[in-house]
């Protein structure tokens, strides 16, 4: 008893801290700062053996250093080392249930190690396993891992559709002056391809005898009374004239004067630009020959492939920017008119039309242009930053701020997206507040927890497992 005595005082003074072993007659001797025990060590199995020198190596079973010293067996009742000032001492007090891998995997240890990368293993304490869904964190690492919250907040949603396309003229705005029967041009008004003409003003003179053979008819049936007086003025010859599509205004000038003209003068049906002249004096033009084709551009189409993700948010009577390449910093105003049945199996995209106005004909047909399709709703909605969403592919969650360095992962359904937010319709309501920084972080704290969770009761029974994956000296 004096012996012990005397080692104790020994040990104080000497400034061994509590926890402090040595071995006499068998017998493990620990030292605390309070009492004074002694604990044999027969028929008890160490937990680990650690460094004797105090370094940060352990080891699964018993080993020597490199100066020849035995490691240091580890029992379950060692108690740590009191807190005093220090505080990672003072969480160090709390029970370690055991060790996670820092990388979140699915691996536990019951003493401290390293991953193959060299990091230290996590430690799991007691009272940090509860199981209510909500993952805790303390200030510091969350100052150290930048979390930042934002509010839920409504906004309209602006999203904004970006299709390149080209212009093509208005099929309904474009005019062709044919033949429908054997005729000769006689002279040709100094008209060129690309002149801009009105309606009515002359292009051609034409000879044909079709015509010529009809007008006569017409005008010899024009005062001619039909028994029974259901037809007066010959509308059978007159229908000959417009079927060989003899213009409106010569028909009219041959009523007024009682004569057929010689040749015929040809004008133009619209306003519009000669977009093709054929027409050559003297020639010959068979029935079906085109002579002069002429388009109206005040009105194009502006021609885009949409991308099928995006067909569900566009309708007919949508506003659209369009701007061309050519006139960089204008914008031409313009509405869908047209969304085309078919999807491109190629691009899976779909033909959209758009009408424009083109008063100044500065769009012309075939040029690159760039649609802007404006899909924003009235009304505002449930958003949230898109950095505050995690996609998985299968499940979108939000990590919602709870307070306290409390985060509980919510499942959410999605909706539009646009500006830098995303519409939120199920998961989450007015007053909530979401991680929008560093929120991966949190998940994978709370995608561990929810691995390990039957790890909590089985930590201790896994020791021998765990145990016996340590191998060596552990860094």
């Amino acid at each position: 008893m004096k012996m012990l005595r005397l080692l104790t005082s020994f040990a104080l003074a000497g400034g061994l801290a509590a926890g402090t072993y040595w071995y006499s007659n068998g017998v493990r001797w620990s030292v605390h700062a309070e009492v004074t025990t002694t604990v044999p060590v027969e028929n008890r199995t160490p937990l680990y053996y650690r460094d004797p020198g105090g370094a940060p190596r352990w080891s699964a079973g018993p080993r020597k250093d490199e100066r020849g010293q035995d490691y240091l067996p580890v029992y379950d009742d060692d108690r740590a080392v009191p807190a005093k000032t220090n505080p990672q001492q003072a969480e160090s007090s709390r029970k370690i249930l055991y060790y996670r891998n820092p990388m979140g995997l699915p691996d536990t240890s019951p003493v401290p190690k390293k991953d193959s990368m060299g990091m230290n293993y996590v430690p799991v304490y007691e009272g940090d396993d509860l199981d209510d869904g909500v993952v805790r964190l303390s200030p510091g690492k969350i100052q150290r891992s930048g979390v930042r919250s934002e509010p839920v907040e409504r906004r309209v949603i602006r999203v904004s559709i970006k299709v390149p396309g080209t212009i093509q003229l208005d099929e309904r705005r474009v005019s062709v002056i044919a033949m429908r029967a054997e005729s000769f041009v006689q002279k040709v008004a100094d008209v060129t391809t690309g002149t801009r003409v009105k309606a009515g003003q002359p292009l051609m003179e034409i000879y044909s005898s079709a015509v010529a053979s009809a007008a006569a008819e017409y005008l010899a049936t024009i005062t001619s009374r039909t028994v029974g007086g259901v037809e007066t003025y010959g509308r059978g010859s007159r229908q000959r004239l417009v079927n060989l599509d003899v213009p409106e205004t010569v028909i009219a000038e041959m009523e007024r004067t009682r004569s057929a003209p010689v040749t015929v003068l040809w004008s133009a049906p619209r306003d519009g630009i000669v977009l093709e002249r054929n027409a050559i004096e003297g020639m010959r033009a068979n029935p079906g020959d085109v002579l002069f084709r002429i388009a109206d551009t005040s009105v194009v189409w502006a021609l885009v492939d949409v991308a099928e993700r995006d067909l569900g948010s566009i309708a007919v009577g949508q506003p659209v920017a369009v701007r061309a390449r050519s006139f960089p910093g204008r914008s031409f105003a313009g509405k869908i008119a047209v969304i085309y049945p078919q999807v491109n199996r190629e691009t899976r995209s779909v033909r959209v039309r758009i009408e424009l106005a083109n008063p100044d004909s500065e769009l012309r047909p075939d040029m690159y242009v760039d649609a802007d399709i404006d899909t924003a709703e009235s009304s505002a909605v449930l958003v949230v930053p898109d950095s505050a969403v995690l996609d998985t592919g299968s499940r979108q969650v939000v990590l919602v701020d709870k307070g306290e360095g409390r985060f509980e992962p919510r499942q959410v359904k999605l909706g539009r997206r646009g500006g830098g937010y995303i519409e939120v319709r199920e998961g989450v309501s007015d007053g909530d507040t979401v991680v929008t920084s560093a929120n991966f972080l949190i998940d994978a704290e709370s995608n561990l927890k929810a691995a390990l969770k039957g790890f909590g009761d089985a930590a201790p029974g896994a020791s021998d497992a765990g145990a016996g994956r340590v191998t060596g000296e552990q860094k």
